[in-house]
């Protein structure tokens, strides 16, 4: 009985298996359905577009000195402006100093040159009256000798003596110190009643006619820069104006001052002539003219020195490029590239020339012409040649999110890219 156990089993699987084959539909074959993927394109066209370059710098003054006084004495006036950020033009008095001893020098100096200039007539006289009685043959060659050597040390002592007048005379007006270019007191170091020596610095002093900035760039963005090598901020001849600046692009400063952004505008005026060895930055200059406002052309915040400032410097034109969104280049596959969009909706690959990649977009210099349609979604797997479905209908959108979210799992985005000229 127990060996009948497994062919009933046997028999009733068997049973099962044909009343499933008799009852099974029918299944027509057909080709397998592939979906192609969706994309969305951009119809470009070329355009025209001038290049930034951005950067930042301090504000620093063209000149800063030491005031420091040539003649030795007690201070007996200072200038109201000769305080710490005071404002002063040029030639402006700042200090003056007891004069008392240079006019005592300058006394003594003049009387000296009154008695050597009558010593200097009366050897003139002599050297005369000798020659003409050497003329009548009654004057011996020793005392013309005499007083030809007497006219020429007293000619050489009024020299040295009106040297010496001349000296007492500027340390005479040395007293009165005055400003030696309009600008601004950074610091001051005397009072009234102080004694000041000759050669130590008694104030710090800057220049405001104009305000510099040093702006560190990487070598390889002057490409973008429309700046001659040999700038150098000289003046040189023109038709116009014989003591023309020679200036380069426009700049534009911005900073937070008072709380409030504020924009200065200003132009490069030279180039330094050396690479930084250990940041490998080319350094630009720029101008801002009148930073204070001195001369009421402006109504801008004061650009102080030592303002900390993001600069955009001004930089060349460029016809017929091509400005796509970042996510349109590919460069996971070894160059650039972006892929088109044929007439038959069809995926080609284009190599491309870069200008110039940016965080957000991409400015592209050949390899593309107007009209192309090209791709700006990520595709996991592009190949050449495969079709694709261009979004159009409300519906489509929403399964591409679906899909670039797919791809954004799978890592399909592409790597970014450095700035580099080509």
């Amino acid at each position: 009985m127990k060996a009948l156990v497994p062919l009933v089993i046997i028999a009733v699987a068997a049973l099962i298996v044909v009343v499933v084959k008799v009852t099974e539909p029918d299944v027509e074959a057909g080709p397998a359905r592939v979906h192609a993927p969706l994309v969305s394109v951009i119809e470009v066209q070329p355009r025209e577009l001038r290049f930034s370059v951005k950067t930042q710098g301090t504000v620093a003054p063209r000149t800063e000195s030491d005031l420091i006084p040539q003649v030795s004495g007690e201070v007996i006036w200072v200038s109201p402006k000769l305080v710490s950020g005071g404002f002063f033009e040029a030639a402006d008095p700042l200090l003056r100093i007891d004069p008392s001893d240079q006019q005592v020098e300058l006394e003594a100096a003049r009387a000296v040159v009154a008695r050597t200039r009558s010593e200097f007539a009366r050897a003139k006289t002599e050297i005369e009256r000798q020659r003409s009685l050497a003329v009548q043959g009654v004057a011996s060659q020793s005392r013309i000798d005499d007083a030809e050597n007497a006219f020429q040390v007293t000619e050489a002592e009024l020299r040295e003596q009106t040297a010496k007048l001349a000296r007492a005379e500027r340390d005479l007006d040395r007293t009165e110190i005055r400003a030696p270019y309009q600008g601004r007191v950074r610091s001051k170091k005397v009072d009234v009643g102080q004694f000041v020596s000759r050669g130590v610095p008694i104030a710090t002093l800057y220049a405001t006619d104009y305000a510099e900035v040093r702006l560190p760039l990487p070598d390889r963005d002057l490409f973008y820069l429309d700046i001659p090598f040999n700038l150098s901020g000289e003046r040189v001849a023109s038709d116009g104006d014989p003591t023309e600046t020679q200036l380069g692009p426009e700049v534009q400063l911005r900073a937070e001052f008072a709380g409030e952004p504020r924009t200065w505008i200003g132009r490069i005026v030279r180039t330094e002539g050396e690479i930084d060895a250990k940041s490998r930055m080319v350094h630009l200059v720029a101008r801002v003219e009148d930073p204070y406002g001195r001369s009421g052309t402006t109504n801008s915040a004061p650009l102080a020195v030592g303002l900390f400032v993001d600069a955009e410097i001004q930089g060349r034109r460029v016809e017929n490029v091509f400005v796509l969104p970042r996510a349109a280049l590919r460069t996971d596959v070894g160059s650039d590239l972006v892929y088109l969009v044929d007439a038959g909706d069809r995926l080609r690959f284009k190599n491309v020339d870069v200008l110039r990649a940016n965080r957000d977009d991409v400015i592209i210099g050949g390899g593309l012409r107007s009209g192309d349609r090209v791709c700006v979604s990520p595709l996991a797997a592009a190949v050449d040649g495969m079709a694709v479905r261009i979004v159009k209908e409300p519906e489509d959108a929403g399964r591409l999110a679906q899909q670039q979210q797919s791809t954004e799992d799978a890592g399909g985005f592409d790597s970014a890219m450095a700035q580099r000229p080509k």
